[in-house]
């Protein structure tokens, strides 16, 4: 079983920046892809960016302005996310996908606020 706890979320000024965290216990996740989604009020969950060993991917929302990244040893990836838009206001995820699986393993959520 893999816990995942997400954090780092809070209300900044568009234009601004907050970097998101999401800490594992249970499992390695270096051994699995992790992904960051959201949910704004009344919108469907998106895809933001997802991170395997080496290479990362990420939305055409985010592009550009969102990096993901992992810190194998601290078992935790992270959202670098700048110039944040009030669009962008929404409660954020991670999830981690075991090879050849989709996204099975959800944290609890972080909300970020962008005030314009």
């Amino acid at each position: 079983q893999v816990q995942l706890v997400a954090s780092g979320g809070g209300l900044v000024q568009a234009g601004g920046s907050l970097r998101l965290s999401c800490a594992a216990s249970g499992r390695a996740l270096s051994s699995m892809e992790i992904g960051w989604f959201r949910q704004g009020s009344g919108k469907e969950r998106e895809f933001l960016a997802g991170i395997t060993r080496n290479d990362g991917s990420y939305a055409d929302s985010v592009r550009g302005r969102f990096t993901i990244s992992r810190d194998n040893a601290k078992n935790a990836v992270y959202l670098q996310m700048n110039g944040l838009k009030a669009e962008d206001t929404a409660l954020y995820f991670c999830a981690a996908a075991p090879s050849g699986m989709w996204y099975v393993y959800w944290g609890q959520g972080t909300q970020v606020t962008v005030s314009s």
